[in-house]
């Protein structure tokens, strides 16, 4: 019976993931167009990271895509909780 509870808890972790990922490339795009204050080259890793996110999220790698965001957001200085 356990197997199945688990299997349950990891579809349902997926899941809440997948609808994660949009959420945070908002958020990144939100602050994008506010104009934050960063270098040319943290502008530019924040716009890689969000592009990757983007892909990895497309393709269902949704905990990769999640990760990747967040160092987006951290440049940003963006809370993530």
């Amino acid at each position: 019976m356990k197997p199945v509870l688990l299997l349950i808890g990891l579809l349902f972790a997926g899941s809440a993931l997948a609808f994660h990922c949009p959420a945070d490339m908002k958020k990144i795009d939100d602050a994008l167009a506010a104009g934050p204050a960063l270098s040319a080259e943290q502008l530019a890793e924040v716009k890689q990271l969000r592009a990757e996110g983007e892909t990895l999220h497309n393709a269902g790698k949704h905990q990769a895509s999640v990760d990747t965001l967040a160092k987006a957001l951290a440049i940003l200085g963006i809370d993530q909780g």
